[in-house]
Protein backbone atom coordinates (compact mmCIF):
# COMPACT_ATOMS: atom_id res chain seq x y z
CA UNK A 1 0.00 0.00 0.00
CA UNK A 2 1.41 3.39 -0.98
CA UNK A 3 1.84 6.09 1.67
CA UNK A 4 -0.97 8.29 0.38
CA UNK A 5 -3.46 5.41 0.70
CA UNK A 6 -2.22 4.52 4.18
CA UNK A 7 -2.76 8.02 5.50
CA UNK A 8 -6.08 8.36 3.69
CA UNK A 9 -7.29 5.15 5.35
CA UNK A 10 -6.36 6.80 8.63
CA UNK A 11 -8.41 9.84 7.63
CA UNK A 12 -11.43 7.65 6.77
CA UNK A 13 -11.16 5.75 10.06
CA UNK A 14 -11.13 9.04 11.95
CA UNK A 15 -14.11 10.29 9.96
CA UNK A 16 -16.19 7.23 10.90
CA UNK A 17 -16.03 8.27 14.54
CA UNK A 18 -18.61 10.92 13.69
CA UNK A 19 -21.12 8.37 12.35
CA UNK A 20 -24.65 9.49 13.20
CA UNK A 21 -23.41 12.63 15.00
CA UNK A 22 -22.55 15.04 12.20
CA UNK A 23 -25.86 15.06 10.28
CA UNK A 24 -26.64 16.90 8.08
CA UNK A 25 -22.91 17.59 7.72
CA UNK A 26 -20.46 15.06 6.28
CA UNK A 27 -18.11 12.80 8.24
CA UNK A 28 -14.59 14.11 7.81
CA UNK A 29 -11.21 13.03 9.16
CA UNK A 30 -7.86 14.76 8.68
CA UNK A 31 -4.24 13.74 9.17
CA UNK A 32 -1.15 15.98 9.07
CA UNK A 33 2.08 14.21 8.08
CA UNK A 34 5.59 15.70 8.29
CA UNK A 35 8.50 13.58 6.99
CA UNK A 36 6.38 10.38 7.25
CA UNK A 37 5.50 11.21 10.87
CA UNK A 38 1.87 11.84 11.85
CA UNK A 39 1.96 15.15 13.72
CA UNK A 40 -1.75 15.95 13.89
CA UNK A 41 -5.12 14.24 13.59
CA UNK A 42 -8.72 15.34 13.91
CA UNK A 43 -12.28 14.55 12.94
CA UNK A 44 -15.61 16.33 12.77
CA UNK A 45 -17.31 15.32 16.03
CA UNK A 46 -20.79 16.79 15.53
CA UNK A 47 -22.66 19.41 13.53
CA UNK A 48 -21.57 22.88 14.61
CA UNK A 49 -18.24 21.76 16.10
CA UNK A 50 -14.83 22.51 14.60
CA UNK A 51 -14.01 20.75 11.37
CA UNK A 52 -11.51 17.92 11.08
CA UNK A 53 -8.87 20.01 9.31
CA UNK A 54 -8.90 22.65 12.04
CA UNK A 55 -8.49 20.06 14.80
CA UNK A 56 -5.63 18.31 12.98
CA UNK A 57 -3.79 21.55 12.19
CA UNK A 58 -4.17 22.79 15.75
CA UNK A 59 -2.63 19.57 17.05
CA UNK A 60 0.22 19.80 14.53
CA UNK A 61 1.00 23.42 15.41
CA UNK A 62 4.16 24.75 13.76
CA UNK A 63 4.88 21.29 12.32
CA UNK A 64 2.04 21.83 9.84
CA UNK A 65 4.23 24.22 7.85
CA UNK A 66 5.62 22.32 4.88
CA UNK A 67 3.69 19.16 5.82
CA UNK A 68 1.08 17.16 3.90
CA UNK A 69 -2.56 17.30 4.95
CA UNK A 70 -4.76 14.28 4.19
CA UNK A 71 -8.53 14.75 4.24
CA UNK A 72 -11.33 12.55 2.91
CA UNK A 73 -13.43 15.48 1.62
CA UNK A 74 -12.58 18.72 -0.13
CA UNK A 75 -12.11 21.47 2.49
CA UNK A 76 -14.97 23.94 2.72
CA UNK A 77 -14.65 27.43 1.31
CA UNK A 78 -17.90 28.94 2.59
CA UNK A 79 -19.05 30.34 5.91
CA UNK A 80 -21.48 27.93 7.54
CA UNK A 81 -21.84 27.18 11.24
CA UNK A 82 -18.04 27.43 11.34
CA UNK A 83 -15.52 29.53 9.33
CA UNK A 84 -14.09 28.26 6.00
CA UNK A 85 -11.41 25.60 6.43
CA UNK A 86 -9.37 26.72 3.40
CA UNK A 87 -8.37 29.96 5.14
CA UNK A 88 -6.99 28.07 8.13
CA UNK A 89 -5.19 25.61 5.86
CA UNK A 90 -3.53 28.36 3.85
CA UNK A 91 -2.47 30.12 7.06
CA UNK A 92 -0.99 26.88 8.49
CA UNK A 93 1.19 26.53 5.37
CA UNK A 94 1.19 22.85 4.37
CA UNK A 95 3.15 22.01 1.23
CA UNK A 96 0.52 19.62 -0.12
CA UNK A 97 -3.11 18.59 0.48
CA UNK A 98 -4.29 15.12 -0.51
CA UNK A 99 -8.08 14.85 -0.93
CA UNK A 100 -10.16 11.71 -1.41
CA UNK A 101 -13.11 13.32 -3.17
CA UNK A 102 -14.55 16.63 -4.29
CA UNK A 103 -17.43 18.00 -2.19
CA UNK A 104 -20.73 17.88 -4.13
CA UNK A 105 -22.08 20.79 -2.09
CA UNK A 106 -22.77 23.54 -4.70
CA UNK A 107 -21.20 26.04 -2.30
CA UNK A 108 -17.89 24.13 -2.48
CA UNK A 109 -17.62 21.75 -5.49
CA UNK A 110 -14.05 22.49 -6.59
CA UNK A 111 -13.84 26.01 -5.20
CA UNK A 112 -11.94 24.84 -2.13
CA UNK A 113 -9.36 23.10 -4.30
CA UNK A 114 -8.93 26.16 -6.53
CA UNK A 115 -8.38 28.42 -3.50
CA UNK A 116 -5.66 26.14 -2.18
CA UNK A 117 -3.98 25.92 -5.59
CA UNK A 118 -4.05 29.71 -5.94
CA UNK A 119 -2.22 29.88 -2.61
CA UNK A 120 0.56 27.70 -4.06
CA UNK A 121 -0.39 24.48 -2.30
CA UNK A 122 -0.01 21.26 -4.28
CA UNK A 123 -3.21 19.22 -4.58
CA UNK A 124 -3.83 15.53 -5.20
CA UNK A 125 -7.44 14.34 -5.58
CA UNK A 126 -8.94 10.87 -5.88
CA UNK A 127 -7.10 8.74 -3.31
CA UNK A 128 -9.60 6.09 -2.10
CA UNK A 129 -12.34 8.14 -3.73
CA UNK A 130 -14.89 5.31 -3.94
CA UNK A 131 -14.47 4.51 -0.23
CA UNK A 132 -14.81 8.18 0.65
CA UNK A 133 -17.98 8.64 -1.38
CA UNK A 134 -19.58 5.53 0.13
CA UNK A 135 -18.76 6.76 3.62
CA UNK A 136 -20.62 10.03 3.00
CA UNK A 137 -23.41 8.66 0.80
CA UNK A 138 -26.03 10.25 3.05
CA UNK A 139 -24.44 13.69 2.84
CA UNK A 140 -23.98 13.57 -0.94
CA UNK A 141 -27.63 12.58 -1.51
CA UNK A 142 -28.98 15.24 0.85
CA UNK A 143 -26.75 18.14 -0.21
CA UNK A 144 -27.55 17.71 -3.90
CA UNK A 145 -31.27 16.82 -3.72
CA UNK A 146 -32.35 18.34 -0.38
CA UNK A 147 -34.35 15.20 0.38
CA UNK A 148 -33.36 12.46 2.85
CA UNK A 149 -31.29 9.40 2.10
CA UNK A 150 -33.94 6.72 2.60
CA UNK A 151 -33.03 3.39 4.20
CA UNK A 152 -35.69 0.66 4.25
CA UNK A 153 -35.30 -1.94 6.97
CA UNK A 154 -37.09 -5.29 6.66
CA UNK A 155 -37.17 -8.28 9.00
CA UNK A 156 -38.55 -11.32 7.19
CA UNK A 157 -38.71 -15.09 7.23
CA UNK A 158 -36.91 -17.33 4.75
CA UNK A 159 -40.13 -17.56 2.75
CA UNK A 160 -40.36 -13.77 2.49
CA UNK A 161 -42.98 -12.96 5.16
CA UNK A 162 -42.83 -9.95 7.47
CA UNK A 163 -45.93 -10.93 9.46
CA UNK A 164 -48.50 -13.68 9.69
CA UNK A 165 -51.85 -13.35 7.93
CA UNK A 166 -53.34 -11.66 11.02
CA UNK A 167 -50.46 -9.18 11.27
CA UNK A 168 -48.34 -10.73 14.03
CA UNK A 169 -44.60 -10.13 13.63
CA UNK A 170 -42.93 -10.23 17.06
CA UNK A 171 -40.33 -11.45 16.88
CA UNK A 172 -39.03 -12.53 13.49
CA UNK A 173 -35.39 -11.50 13.80
CA UNK A 174 -33.06 -12.34 16.69
CA UNK A 175 -31.81 -10.12 19.50
CA UNK A 176 -28.55 -9.23 17.76
CA UNK A 177 -30.45 -8.08 14.66
CA UNK A 178 -32.84 -6.01 16.78
CA UNK A 179 -29.93 -4.30 18.50
CA UNK A 180 -28.51 -3.37 15.10
CA UNK A 181 -31.86 -1.83 14.17
CA UNK A 182 -31.68 0.32 17.31
CA UNK A 183 -28.18 1.32 16.22
CA UNK A 184 -29.57 2.30 12.81
CA UNK A 185 -32.23 4.38 14.54
CA UNK A 186 -29.59 6.15 16.62
CA UNK A 187 -27.73 7.13 13.43
CA UNK A 188 -30.87 8.42 11.69
CA UNK A 189 -32.55 11.82 11.84
CA UNK A 190 -36.00 10.30 11.42
CA UNK A 191 -37.72 6.92 11.56
CA UNK A 192 -40.91 6.41 9.54
CA UNK A 193 -43.78 3.92 9.52
CA UNK A 194 -47.15 3.66 7.85
CA UNK A 195 -50.38 3.67 9.81
CA UNK A 196 -50.97 -0.06 9.26
CA UNK A 197 -47.74 -0.83 11.11
CA UNK A 198 -48.90 1.35 13.99
CA UNK A 199 -52.30 -0.34 14.15
CA UNK A 200 -50.80 -3.84 14.01
CA UNK A 201 -47.71 -3.42 16.23
CA UNK A 202 -48.24 -0.24 18.32
CA UNK A 203 -44.48 0.48 18.19
CA UNK A 204 -42.52 3.03 20.21
CA UNK A 205 -39.79 3.63 17.58
CA UNK A 206 -37.30 4.78 20.23
CA UNK A 207 -33.61 3.96 20.57
CA UNK A 208 -32.96 1.25 23.15
CA UNK A 209 -29.34 0.13 23.11
CA UNK A 210 -27.87 -2.20 25.71
CA UNK A 211 -25.83 -0.17 28.17
CA UNK A 212 -26.06 3.03 26.14
CA UNK A 213 -28.19 6.14 26.01
CA UNK A 214 -29.01 7.10 22.45
CA UNK A 215 -31.04 10.05 21.25
CA UNK A 216 -34.20 8.90 19.48
CA UNK A 217 -34.95 10.37 16.04
CA UNK A 218 -38.05 12.20 14.89
CA UNK A 219 -40.91 9.69 14.52
CA UNK A 220 -42.92 10.06 11.32
CA UNK A 221 -46.28 8.35 10.72
CA UNK A 222 -47.70 8.27 7.20
CA UNK A 223 -51.45 8.35 7.76
CA UNK A 224 -53.57 9.92 5.01
CA UNK A 225 -56.90 9.61 6.91
CA UNK A 226 -55.65 10.19 10.46
CA UNK A 227 -56.37 6.77 11.92
CA UNK A 228 -53.65 7.08 14.56
CA UNK A 229 -55.21 6.11 17.92
CA UNK A 230 -54.87 8.72 20.66
CA UNK A 231 -54.02 5.92 23.11
CA UNK A 232 -51.24 4.46 20.95
CA UNK A 233 -47.65 4.43 22.21
CA UNK A 234 -46.68 7.04 19.63
CA UNK A 235 -49.47 9.47 20.54
CA UNK A 236 -49.08 9.02 24.30
CA UNK A 237 -45.36 9.86 24.09
CA UNK A 238 -45.68 12.33 21.21
CA UNK A 239 -43.31 14.99 22.55
CA UNK A 240 -40.49 12.70 23.74
CA UNK A 241 -39.26 12.03 21.12
CA UNK A 242 -41.09 14.33 18.75
CA UNK A 243 -43.80 12.76 16.62
CA UNK A 244 -44.90 13.98 13.21
CA UNK A 245 -48.14 12.89 11.54
CA UNK A 246 -47.98 13.20 7.74
CA UNK A 247 -51.59 13.38 6.56
CA UNK A 248 -53.90 14.84 3.92
CA UNK A 249 -57.15 16.75 3.50
CA UNK A 250 -58.91 13.38 3.94
CA UNK A 251 -58.21 13.48 7.69
CA UNK A 252 -61.15 14.43 9.98
CA UNK A 253 -60.52 17.83 11.58
CA UNK A 254 -61.78 16.76 15.02
CA UNK A 255 -59.41 13.77 15.13
CA UNK A 256 -56.49 16.01 14.17
CA UNK A 257 -57.28 18.33 17.09
CA UNK A 258 -57.30 15.40 19.50
CA UNK A 259 -53.84 14.32 18.33
CA UNK A 260 -52.51 17.87 18.45
CA UNK A 261 -53.64 18.03 22.08
CA UNK A 262 -51.52 14.92 22.67
CA UNK A 263 -48.49 16.76 21.32
CA UNK A 264 -48.46 15.23 17.86
CA UNK A 265 -47.27 17.65 15.18
CA UNK A 266 -49.48 17.53 12.09
CA UNK A 267 -48.03 18.00 8.62
CA UNK A 268 -50.73 18.51 5.98
CA UNK A 269 -49.61 17.32 2.55
CA UNK A 270 -51.14 16.82 -0.90
CA UNK A 271 -52.68 13.43 -1.60
CA UNK A 272 -51.79 11.15 -4.50
CA UNK A 273 -54.21 8.35 -5.36
CA UNK A 274 -55.81 8.77 -1.96
CA UNK A 275 -52.51 8.54 -0.07
CA UNK A 276 -49.88 10.95 1.20
CA UNK A 277 -47.74 12.25 -1.66
CA UNK A 278 -44.42 10.75 -0.59
CA UNK A 279 -42.24 13.03 -2.69
CA UNK A 280 -43.86 16.07 -1.05
CA UNK A 281 -43.22 14.44 2.31
CA UNK A 282 -39.53 13.93 1.47
CA UNK A 283 -39.19 17.58 0.48
CA UNK A 284 -40.81 18.66 3.75
CA UNK A 285 -38.49 16.42 5.77
CA UNK A 286 -35.49 17.75 3.87
CA UNK A 287 -36.45 21.28 4.87
CA UNK A 288 -36.24 20.09 8.49
CA UNK A 289 -32.67 18.86 7.86
CA UNK A 290 -33.70 15.21 8.00
CA UNK A 291 -30.75 13.94 5.97
CA UNK A 292 -31.22 10.21 6.66
CA UNK A 293 -34.59 8.54 7.15
CA UNK A 294 -35.00 4.97 8.39
CA UNK A 295 -38.22 3.33 7.17
CA UNK A 296 -39.65 0.49 9.27
CA UNK A 297 -42.97 0.25 7.51
CA UNK A 298 -44.97 -2.53 5.95
CA UNK A 299 -45.27 -3.72 2.39
CA UNK A 300 -47.60 -0.95 1.24
CA UNK A 301 -45.38 1.95 2.33
CA UNK A 302 -42.19 0.16 1.27
CA UNK A 303 -43.46 -0.48 -2.24
CA UNK A 304 -44.85 3.04 -2.60
CA UNK A 305 -41.42 4.47 -1.78
CA UNK A 306 -39.74 2.03 -4.17
CA UNK A 307 -42.18 2.89 -6.95
CA UNK A 308 -41.39 6.58 -6.50
CA UNK A 309 -37.64 5.80 -6.70
CA UNK A 310 -37.19 7.14 -3.18
CA UNK A 311 -35.42 4.12 -1.65
CA UNK A 312 -31.63 4.50 -1.54
CA UNK A 313 -30.58 1.51 0.55
CA UNK A 314 -32.10 -1.63 2.05
CA UNK A 315 -31.32 -3.73 5.11
CA UNK A 316 -32.96 -7.16 4.86
CA UNK A 317 -32.78 -9.26 8.03
CA UNK A 318 -33.62 -12.82 6.99
CA UNK A 319 -34.48 -15.10 9.92
CA UNK A 320 -34.36 -18.92 9.80
CA UNK A 321 -38.15 -19.15 10.01
CA UNK A 322 -40.93 -20.19 7.63
CA UNK A 323 -44.47 -18.82 8.06
CA UNK A 324 -46.24 -19.92 4.90
CA UNK A 325 -49.70 -18.58 4.15
CA UNK A 326 -50.74 -16.94 0.90
CA UNK A 327 -52.23 -14.01 2.83
CA UNK A 328 -49.23 -13.47 5.08
CA UNK A 329 -47.61 -10.05 4.64
CA UNK A 330 -44.57 -9.48 2.42
CA UNK A 331 -41.94 -6.68 2.42
CA UNK A 332 -43.08 -5.04 -0.82
CA UNK A 333 -46.71 -5.27 -1.83
CA UNK A 334 -48.58 -2.75 -3.98
CA UNK A 335 -49.28 -3.55 -7.60
CA UNK A 336 -45.82 -4.93 -8.34
CA UNK A 337 -44.28 -5.23 -11.80
CA UNK A 338 -45.72 -7.04 -14.79
CA UNK A 339 -42.45 -8.41 -16.19
CA UNK A 340 -39.18 -9.53 -14.58
CA UNK A 341 -37.33 -6.93 -16.62
CA UNK A 342 -39.34 -4.16 -14.94
CA UNK A 343 -38.12 -4.97 -11.44
CA UNK A 344 -35.33 -3.57 -9.29
CA UNK A 345 -31.78 -4.86 -9.17
CA UNK A 346 -30.07 -4.73 -5.78
CA UNK A 347 -26.48 -3.63 -6.32
CA UNK A 348 -23.31 -3.68 -4.21
CA UNK A 349 -24.75 -6.42 -2.06
CA UNK A 350 -23.12 -7.06 1.31
CA UNK A 351 -23.87 -10.15 3.41
CA UNK A 352 -23.43 -10.48 7.17
CA UNK A 353 -24.25 -13.21 9.68
CA UNK A 354 -25.95 -12.07 12.88
CA UNK A 355 -26.23 -15.18 15.03
CA UNK A 356 -28.95 -17.15 13.21
CA UNK A 357 -30.03 -14.28 10.95
CA UNK A 358 -28.62 -13.28 7.58
CA UNK A 359 -28.35 -9.56 6.90
CA UNK A 360 -28.44 -8.45 3.26
CA UNK A 361 -27.50 -4.83 2.55
CA UNK A 362 -27.76 -3.28 -0.90
CA UNK A 363 -28.89 -0.47 -3.16
CA UNK A 364 -32.02 -0.97 -5.28
CA UNK A 365 -31.93 0.34 -8.84
CA UNK A 366 -34.60 -0.05 -11.51
CA UNK A 367 -33.47 -2.82 -13.82
CA UNK A 368 -34.08 -0.76 -16.94
CA UNK A 369 -31.82 1.95 -15.52
CA UNK A 370 -29.06 -0.59 -14.92
CA UNK A 371 -29.35 -1.88 -18.49
CA UNK A 372 -29.24 1.67 -19.89
CA UNK A 373 -26.27 2.61 -17.73
CA UNK A 374 -24.26 -0.54 -18.50
CA UNK A 375 -25.08 -0.36 -22.21
CA UNK A 376 -23.76 3.16 -22.33
CA UNK A 377 -20.63 2.10 -20.48
CA UNK A 378 -19.50 -0.96 -22.41
CA UNK A 379 -22.33 -2.18 -24.59
CA UNK A 380 -23.24 -4.91 -22.13
CA UNK A 381 -26.61 -5.82 -20.73
CA UNK A 382 -28.13 -7.92 -17.98
CA UNK A 383 -28.78 -11.47 -19.00
CA UNK A 384 -32.25 -12.87 -18.47
CA UNK A 385 -32.99 -15.34 -15.72
CA UNK A 386 -32.71 -19.02 -16.54
CA UNK A 387 -36.09 -20.50 -17.42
Amino acid sequence: MELDERYMWMSLDLARRGLGKTNPNPMVGAVVVKDTEVVGTGYHRKAGSEHAEIAALREAGEKAKGATLYVNLEPCVHQGRTPPCVDAIIEAGPRKVVIATIDDNPLVSGRGIRRLQEAGIKIKVGVLEEKARRLNEVFFKYITSRIPFVVVKVAMTMDGKIATADGKSRWISGEKSRQLVHRLRSMSDGVMVGINTVLNDDPRLTVRLDGEKGASPLRVIVDSRCRLPADSNLARSAEHPKTLLATTELAPADKLEVLKDCGVEVLMLPSKNGRVDLRSLMLALGEREISILLVEGGGTLNYSLLEENLVDKIYFFVAPLIFGGEKAFTPFEGRGVGEPGEGWVVENVELKQLEGDLLIIGYPVRREEVVHRDSGRDGGSISSATS
